[in-house]
Order: C-alpha cells, then sequence, then structure tokens
C-alpha cells in the first residue's frame, strides 16, 4: 500500500513557474515507476511525465523543453519542475505510483492566469 500527497499547486502567470512534489509513504519508493499526470475541466487525464525506478524520464510532447520530473529516493519524494508556464496547463495535477498496481494522490490545483 502506497500513499501520495502532492504539493506546491498555485495561481501563477504566465511564463512563471512551480515546483510539485508528490511524498509517499507506505512502500519501497525506490521500485516504484511514478508519474505526474493533469486533468483540466471538460478533459480526459493525460500523462506530463514519469520517471522509472532507474532514472529514465518520459514527456508529453506539450511539455518537453519546460517541465523537469526528478525523484529523491532518500526523501521518497517525486518532483516535477513546470518552466515558461502558459495558460494551457491549467489543471489539476496529480502523482501516480506503479508497482504491480496503480496508486494516486489527490490532486493539486495549478492555475496559469495573468
Amino acid at each position: 500500500q502506497v500513499q501520495l500527497v502532492e504539493s506546491g499547486g498555485g495561481l501563477v502567470q504566465p511564463g512563471g513557474s512551480l515546483r510539485l512534489s508528490c511524498a509517499a509513504s507506505g512502500s519501497i519508493f525506490s521500485a516504484y515507476y511514478m508519474g505526474w499526470y493533469r486533468q483540466a475541466p471538460g478533459k480526459q487525464r493525460e500523462m506530463v511525465a514519469a520517471i522509472t525506478s532507474g532514472g529514465a524520464t518520459n514527456y508529453a510532447d506539450s511539455v518537453k523543453g519546460r517541465f523537469t520530473i526528478s525523484r529523491d529516493n532518500a526523501k521518497d519524494t517525486v518532483y516535477l519542475q513546470m518552466n515558461s508556464l502558459k495558460p494551457e496547463d491549467t489543471a489539476v495535477y496529480y502523482c501516480q505510483a506503479v508497482l504491480v498496481r496503480s496508486y494516486w494522490g489527490q490532486g493539486t490545483q495549478v492555475t496559469v492566469s495573468s
């Protein structure tokens, strides 16, 4: 069983930056495949970025070059650094952990608006 708690969301102006954190507890964090997803109103949840237990990363085309996913296994935490934010990045961002099955956090709201 894994518990995930996201933090770091908020309101930011276009062009600004935010860093999301996802703290995990309850299992061996380093073994987990971790991902960030987002869901905007009226749209399906989509993958934003993912990182394997070995540190390999994958990004959605829409965020490549702007977002960076990283993990700190000593702190059982995965991060999403978001730069050059755009209004279309507005969504609820969810953290996912995968090992045999998927676990989800409760989500954190990111709003990009002037």
